[in-house]
């Protein structure tokens, strides 16, 4: 088994890897759409996966990756031979191939994804220690593919290369992993996860097949939570709270989302009046030494209020799942009509973007917390 203590960048904190998950739950159409190519005897050699954050794309590649890897190579006859079906990606988790996927040690997988920050040995070898990771995938990473790509070939095997996530490549990342799209080497899958394919080069999108995952239900949310080692018993909140996301289900889970979201609430159930302790407690609560993590769960629990709020008015009626008890009255009460709900949907943009702004100049936590509760208040005392 892989050291949980090992810093990655692809990995939810608290939860397994998705190389070290044994199922996936709520996105059959996608792992029958793949299956169909597979039963075909002509599969693509580049494969998208595209949809939320959280929902299952890595579990899914690396689903594919171990199935393929345990495929036998056979001369003639397509690229697994002699027509056989097959109906599930799922293989033998005491398999030679799948023990070794979970330790990084096989040799027909490749996984690019963001390595250690800094630009000499020494500095990465720092980073490591730290667990600090660049911002994107640089195109050094990319070359250590081609040169395992080229040496892997002489072997005759089957290779699978695994991006996660393609959103990260820099420029020179993408154009390099590009030229690899349009001369893909023999017995050659690579498959690029990407959260916001809209961001990739329209070239690289065009080379690809796409498989689309979509939000996870309720019961679906409750079975991945469990596999992950986080049953809860606010599945529904949860899942409504993420978006049907799994990842973002744990991250909310791991920082006290729930707990977060219904102290906005509370603070939001006085307006117009404002509940100025309250507002200082949540504004302190993000400055705290640390509090980088909570800090960004509150902005994006903020923005998600305001989106149901302006939703509310905008659909006339509340949504069905209440993510706190009396939400659904509150919404009402706050945007009641179509009117109210573009004054909502304008304030939910202006939010988003004066909250990136003040991130990227390190705008004070507490100011900008206290300057979008101000924002809220006067949206609703208008």
């Amino acid at each position: 088994m892989s050291d949980e203590t090992t810093p990655e960048p692809d990995r939810v904190p608290g939860a397994p890897h998705p190389r070290e998950t044994d199922q996936l739950f709520g996105q059959s159409q996608a792992e029958m759409n793949f299956l169909t190519a597979v039963n075909s005897g002509r599969l693509h050699h580049g494969w998208l996966l595209t949809g939320p954050q959280g929902v299952g794309k890595a579990t899914m590649a690396w689903r594919i990756a171990r199935f393929l890897l345990t495929q036998p190579v056979e001369d003639g006859g397509g690229l697994f031979g002699e027509p056989q079906p097959h109906d599930s990606l799922s293989i033998d988790p005491d398999h030679p191939v799948a023990h070794r996927i979970i330790a990084l040690s096989e040799p027909g997988l490749f996984l690019l994804r963001r390595g250690f920050a800094g630009s000499t040995d020494s500095a990465r070898e720092k980073s490591r220690q730290e667990g600090k990771f660049a911002a994107d995938i640089r195109v050094n990473e990319v070359r250590e593919m081609a040169s395992f790509l080229h040496m892997s070939a002489t072997d005759g095997g089957r290779r699978v290369v695994i991006v996660d996530s393609a959103d990260e490549m820099n420029v020179n990342a993408a154009n390099a992993l590009l030229k690899m799209l349009e001369e893909p080497p023999d017995r050659t899958t690579m498959l690029l996860i990407s959260h916001q394919p809209s961001r990739l080069l329209p070239t690289i999108r065009s080379r690809c097949r796409e498989l689309r995952f979509h939000p996870l239900s309720p019961e679906d949310m409750h079975a991945a939570m469990e596999q992950a080692g986080h049953a809860a018993d606010e599945t529904p909140a949860l899942a409504e709270l993420s978006a049907g996301s799994v990842g973002e289900a744990l991250r909310i889970t791991q920082l006290g989302g729930l707990s977060i979201y219904q102290e906005l609430a509370a603070l939001f159930a006085s307006m117009p009046q404002f509940d100025r302790q309250r507002a200082l407690k949540l504004a302190e609560g993000a400055a705290a030494r640390g509090a980088d993590a909570h800090f960004d769960l509150l902005l994006t629990l903020l923005d998600v209020f305001v989106s149901r709020i302006a939703r509310t008015g905008a659909l006339g009626t509340p949504p069905v799942t209440e993510i706190v008890q009396g939400e659904a009255e509150l919404l009402m009460r706050l945007s009641p009509d179509a009117h109210k709900a573009r004054a909502w949907a304008n304030l939910a943009q202006e939010i988003t973007d004066r909250t990136r702004h003040g991130k990227a100049v390190n705008l004070d936590p507490a100011a900008l917390v206290l300057d979008t509760v101000f924002k809220i208040q006067k949206t609703a005392s208008a």
